[in-house]
């Protein structure tokens, strides 16, 4: 791999790290914590949906955030040619 192309693959990858982590951080935080209230005005399941999130909601969402990082980052290895 040529080095535009090394610099190509780590500027994607870094951006792709930083953009799920906006979302990790958007959901344990804001959703957990900050905007907790706002969502207890709403149901699901039984429980305030603050609490929800706070407690099991964040979790499924990392689950998510893991696999769709897998995904992502097969298909820039592959666009990049530097997949196993």
């Amino acid at each position: 791999m040529d080095q535009n192309a090394a610099q190509a693959y780590w500027k994607e990858n870094i951006s792709t790290i930083l953009k799920l982590l906006v979302v990790w951080f958007t959901v344990s935080y804001g959703f957990g914590i900050i905007f907790v209230e706002e969502l207890n005005a709403i149901s699901f399941g039984g429980f305030k949906l603050g609490f929800w999130f706070a407690q099991q909601g964040a979790i499924f969402v990392f689950l998510i955030l893991i696999f769709l990082y897998t995904i992502l980052m097969d298909r820039l290895e592959k666009k990049y040619d530097v997949h196993e």
